[in-house]
């Protein structure tokens, strides 16, 4: 269940997982509106809780560094914020708004930017694309990229969505192919796998 009424200072309590509420195909927003599970929202901050199940799933890949499990674990969190951030309209009447929302800032996206460059500094430049896999850490990474696409694809669909949303969700897909290719299989001695064009355009037919 991913929880959407939720602030920074606030601790959160799960008294019962099933409320029936949804059985006929609606939920509630972080506001406490009722909209379609189809609603683009919806499907917004649903696609954000599969990219965090993802990177959970990435964590427990073998050979997964250590440096990099630490921050895909603050990942995890920063996108139950998002989730959280992306559930919550923005008021329509902002005099009426009385509670302190959680809202994605700048600050999140400058600490991607900053691991990200940690890493990419490390790597030799790219020739071409990457074919996703080498090891087990870098094909789920890989996953997880796509994945965190979709999400954006998503979030953008969401015409009143936090611009911070979209920049961090942009950014974290970059981090983590920059990470997909350092848990890779080589990429310093160049057995890297990169796409070859047309490679088999002109092999011979069985």
């Amino acid at each position: 269940m991913l929880l959407c009424d939720t602030r920074t200072a606030v601790t959160v309590k799960l008294t019962r997982i099933y409320t029936k509420l949804g059985d006929a195909g609606e939920t509630h927003l972080g506001d406490m509106s009722r909209v379609s599970k189809l609603d683009t929202r919806v499907e917004a901050y649903g696609t954000v809780d599969e990219l965090n199940a993802n990177v959970g799933f990435a964590i427990l890949a073998q050979g997964m560094p250590a440096k990099f499990v630490e921050w895909l674990r603050r990942v995890q969190n920063d996108l139950l914020d998002l989730g959280a951030d992306l559930c919550v309209p923005p008021p329509k009447d902002e005099k009426a708004e009385q509670r302190e929302r959680l809202r994605i800032t700048p600050e999140y996206v400058q600490w991607l930017e900053q691991a990200l460059d940690e890493v990419n500094e490390t790597l030799p430049r790219l020739r071409s694309f990457v074919i996703p896999g080498g090891t087990d850490a870098s094909a789920r990474l890989h996953l997880c990229r796509t994945v965190c696409r979709r999400a954006e694809r998503r979030a953008l669909a969401v015409q009143d969505a936090n611009p911070e949303v979209l920049r961090y969700l942009n950014r974290l897909s970059d981090m983590l192919f920059v990470l997909a290719r350092a848990a890779g299989e080589g990429p310093k001695a160049g057995a890297e796998p990169l796409w070859q064009p047309g490679a088999h355009e002109s092999g011979e037919r069985a």
